[in-house]
C-alpha cells in the first residue's frame, strides 16, 4: 500500500500529458496559459512538461509567438500503430477509390474502438465538390448516432452487442439521433439483414450516410465504409444505385481478407461453414 500515493501521483502526471496532446490537437496552437487552463493545471507544471516534450521532439515553440504546436512525430506514432492494418487498408483503398469515383462523394473508413463505444475514421477519400462532408483522420463519434457505427456493430456477436449497447448513454447530437436502446437493437437486425446501414441526420444536421461493413474471415466485422453526401445533393431516386455501389464494394473487401458468402444476412462463422462445405 505504501505506493499507492506514487501510482496516484503517477497517473495524474499521465493524465496531465495527454490533456496537452489533446489541446495542441484540437487548438494546433496554443499558449501557454491556454495549455495550463485546458489541462486543468498550474503553469509551472504545464510548461514543465511542455519542455519535455519539446525536448522530446513532440512538440515545438513559435520563438515570435511564444505559442507551442504539436510536430509530426505523434503522427508518425499513429501511422505505425496501423501498420498491423496494413491490409485492410490496402483492400479498403481500392473499393474506396472506385467508390470516391462513381459517386463524387466523401468516403471513410472506420474501426471499432475497443473501449469505448465510439467509431475511429482512419482512412478517407475526399468530395470531389465544393460543398461536401469533411471527415478528419482520427475523428471518433459515436456508434449509435452513425451508420459506420451501425454497420460495425450489426455484424458483432449478440454478446458484444449487448455489451456495448448497455454502456452506451445514447446521447441526442443531432435532430434524428436514436436515443431508445430498443429500437437501436431492433435496427442493428435490420441493417444485418439488408447488408447496409443508414443515418439520417442522426450524427450532424444536413448529412445523410449510408455504410457497409468489412468482414474478416471469421464474419466479423472489423471496419465499416461509409458514403456520406450532404441531403440536399442525395438524389432518392439514384438510392438502389448507391446500395449497390456499397454493398459491391463491402463484399470485393471482405473476400479479400478471407470472407466467403454473403454479408447481408451474415452471422460470425458463417463464413468458415461455407467454406468447410465446399471442400
Amino acid at each position: 500500500m505504501s505506493d499507492s500515493p506514487v501510482k496516484t501521483e503517477n497517473a495524474a502526471a499521465v493524465l496531465k500529458v495527454f490533456a496537452v496532446f489533446e489541446t495542441l490537437t484540437d487548438a494546433k496552437t496554443a499558449s501557454l496559459s491556454d495549455i495550463a487552463q485546458a489541462a486543468m493545471t498550474s503553469k509551472t507544471t504545464a510548461h514543465r512538461l511542455l519542455n519535455t516534450l519539446v525536448d522530446l521532439g513532440y512538440a515545438e515553440q513559435d520563438a515570435d509567438t511564444e505559442k507551442y504546436s504539436l510536430t509530426l512525430k505523434l503522427f508518425s506514432l499513429a501511422a505505425r500503430s496501423l501498420s498491423g492494418r496494413a491490409d485492410l487498408l490496402k483492400v479498403a483503398d481500392r473499393v474506396m477509390g472506385k467508390l470516391s469515383r462513381a459517386t463524387g462523394e466523401s468516403i471513410n473508413l472506420g474501426v471499432m474502438d475497443s473501449r469505448e463505444q465510439k467509431v475511429t475514421y482512419i482512412h478517407k477519400f475526399d468530395s470531389f465538390y465544393s460543398l461536401s462532408m469533411q471527415s478528419t483522420l482520427g475523428l471518433r463519434n459515436p456508434l449509435h448516432s452513425t451508420s459506420l457505427g451501425k454497420a460495425l456493430l450489426a455484424w458483432c456477436d449478440a454478446e458484444e452487442i449487448g455489451e456495448r449497447t448497455s454502456a452506451m448513454a445514447f446521447d441526442p447530437i443531432a435532430p434524428r439521433t436514436i436515443t431508445d436502446p430498443a429500437e437501436f437493437r431492433a435496427q442493428l437486425e435490420t441493417v444485418r439483414q439488408q447488408g447496409y446501414a443508414e443515418e439520417i441526420e442522426e450524427s450532424e444536421a444536413g448529412v445523410r450516410c449510408m455504410a457497409t461493413p468489412i468482414l474478416d474471415h471469421m464474419g466479423k466485422s472489423v471496419a465499416a465504409i461509409s458514403i456520406a453526401f450532404p441531403i440536399f445533393r442525395f438524389d432518392e431516386a439514384k438510392k438502389p444505385e448507391y446500395i449497390a455501389l456499397l454493398r459491391e464494394a463491402g463484399q470485393e473487401a471482405s473476400a479479400a481478407l478471407g470472407f466467403q458468402g454473403a454479408i447481408a444476412g451474415a452471422r460470425i462463422g458463417d463464413s468458415l461453414m461455407d467454406s468447410s462445405h465446399k471442400s
